[in-house]
This record gives structure tokens, C-alpha cells and sequence, in this order.
């Protein structure tokens, strides 16, 4: 069986944000020797104690430090960005560091409302979410759903997506693409026993 750890790079009372990021790294480390399969970076704005909202600069970083342990984001909120940026992003980790990157997809903002207007988030992005994973898995496949746009780097190096959620409509979404559904059950527990 595979194991995988979630770091949200937590920064302590009385540490720094660096501190935090060389926590990650360590971890990271750590979690390798012991042949842990994977870490994922989740994406959170706006909260001071939490230093994983760059998640694809985190897991550079962190895959620089580390030989062989998968990482991954844990998920990009999707709404947030667009889908041929993630895909160059994701696209050039995997060009650096083959057969280490995974890339989870979450359709919630991450965030508050007025972090979202800072980060100028369309309210109704969140609706587009099944679209904006089938272009972005369309970049990553380098079959372009985008006349013209290819992602570079990024196309034909098909990163492993996988859908994030805590609701039935991921779930569905992962079933109905055929991809790996995550649930996130630290913030639905209650949807584990019913």
C-alpha cells in the first residue's frame, strides 16, 4: 500500500515562514528514507499560518532537496489560476524532475471572499471547473482543446492529474473524466459514515 503525507508547510508560533519551508524540506526527506509514496502541497491564501499557497514553487523547491518521492499539489485550487499557466508550471516541474509530479485539483477557492477579489477570482469560476480540467488535461496530453495554444513547457508530459473534493460532485466529476478522486475528509468528515 501506498502512503502519502499532506504538509500544508505550518508556520509555528515564533517561527518564520522560512523556517516553515525548511520544515517542508526536512519532512520531505524524512518521509523519502522511509518510503513514504508521495507528498502533496496544499493551496491556501491569506492565512499567516500556512506557507503552502505557491504550491508549484513549494514543490520545486522541495523536489531540489529530495531523489525520488512523488510530490504533488493537494491540490491547486483550479478556479484560482488558469488552466495553461498550471499546465507550463506543472509542465516544467515535470520536465525537471521526471516521474515525481502529481498535480490534485480542488474546485473551492482556497480562501475568503475578499482574498479572492485581491487575487481577482471570478466568483462563477468555480462553475467553469469541469471545463477548465478538461483543457488543462488537454495542454498536459499536448491535444490543445485551444486552436493554436499549446502549452509549453507542459504539452505531452501528462502529468498525473487527480480531482479534490469534499462533495459528491467531485467525486462524480473524477468518475465521469476517469481520474483518481482524493476526498478530503478533514473538512467533511460527516460524508465518511453516510
Amino acid at each position: 500500500m501506498n502512503v502519502s503525507i499532506l504538509d500544508l508547510a505550518i508556520v509555528g508560533r515564533g517561527e518564520s515562514v522560512a523556517d516553515a519551508l525548511a520544515h517542508s524540506v526536512a519532512v520531505a526527506q524524512r518521509a523519502e528514507t522511509l518510503g513514504y509514496h508521495r507528498i502533496w502541497y496544499a493551496e491556501h491564501h491569506n492565512m499567516a499560518a500556512i506557507a503552502s499557497s505557491a504550491t508549484s514553487v513549494l514543490i520545486a523547491h522541495v523536489a531540489a532537496h529530495t531523489t525520488s518521492i512523488r510530490l504533488g499539489s493537494g491540490g491547486v485550487m483550479l478556479p484560482n489560476h488558469s488552466p495553461l499557466v498550471i499546465a507550463e508550471q506543472f509542465g516544467t516541474l515535470a520536465s525537471l524532475h521526471p516521474g515525481r509530479i502529481d498535480l490534485g485539483l480542488g474546485r473551492a477557492p482556497g480562501t475568503d471572499q475578499n482574498t479572492m477579489r485581491a487575487m481577482r477570482v471570478d466568483p462563477m469560476a468555480a462553475e467553469r471547473f469541469p471545463q477548465d480540467v478538461l483543457e488543462l488535461q488537454g495542454y498536459l496530453r499536448g491535444e490543445s482543446l485551444v486552436p493554436g495554444v499549446e502549452a509549453s513547457p507542459g504539452a505531452g508530459t501528462d502529468v498525473p492529474l487527480y480531482i479534490l473534493g469534499s462533495s459528491l460532485f467531485g467525486a462524480q466529476l473524477a468518475a465521469k473524466l476517469g481520474l483518481p478522486y482524493g476526498f478530503a475528509s478533514h473538512f467533511a468528515p460527516g460524508h465518511l459514515l453516510g
